[in-house]
């Protein structure tokens, strides 16, 4: 299983951060990550995120402000 994330600002346009963390192998692996980094993200644009599991929707959006 491949996890990923998706980037977008707060009307849903699409963002692509500098890092985007590339593909995770387990969802507790990319929580992981995204709670590492949702700061950075949101000095680059980046208002909400999805995650995703081999393509499929499985959380989100999700906000990375307050």
């Amino acid at each position: 299983m491949v996890w990923t994330w998706h980037f977008e600002t707060v009307d849903g346009t699409p963002v692509t951060p500098d890092d985007d963390g590339g593909t995770f192998a387990s969802r507790g692996d990319a929580e992981s990550w995204v709670g590492e980094v949702y700061t950075d993200l949101v000095d680059q644009g980046v208002d909400q995120v999805t995650l995703f599991e081999d393509g499929r929707e499985v959380f989100g959006p999700m906000s990375l402000h307050p």
